[in-house]
């Protein structure tokens, strides 16, 4: 009896902090450096193509982020190796969304 109390009390208290519904994002895997608007590459080399410059800025320290109508959101878990296979490109990302970070769970091509 008292472990069913006690069971009771914590969904009690996890029904009080709902967990994000997943959602579907349409945009631009960038980075957390040029965000929306990649820039001329340095040194007057030209512009980069966008993918090349995400993957530069990233192996400099730059964070992925997810890119929605100019909108930068940053990404959680930056170990998701999608991120890298789709660096420039305009992709659909599913994801937990808690403000301005998305916890990736599938990132597909449109």
């Amino acid at each position: 009896m008292i472990k069913a109390v006690a069971m009771l009390s914590t969904l009690a208290v996890l029904a009080a902090y709902p967990r994000a519904a997943e959602q579907t994002l349409k945009g631009q895997i960038s980075d957390s450096l040029c965000g929306a608007k990649h820039e001329e590459a340095a040194e007057g080399q030209g512009k980069m193509p966008d993918r090349d410059c995400t993957l530069a800025c990233v192996r400099g320290g730059s964070k992925f982020a997810l890119v929605v109508d100019g909108k930068v959101f940053q990404i959680a878990n930056q170990d998701l190796e999608d991120l890298k296979t789709h660096a420039g490109h305009t992709v659909m990302v599913t994801g937990e969304l808690n403000g301005q970070t998305i916890t990736v769970s599938k990132i597909v091509m449109p």
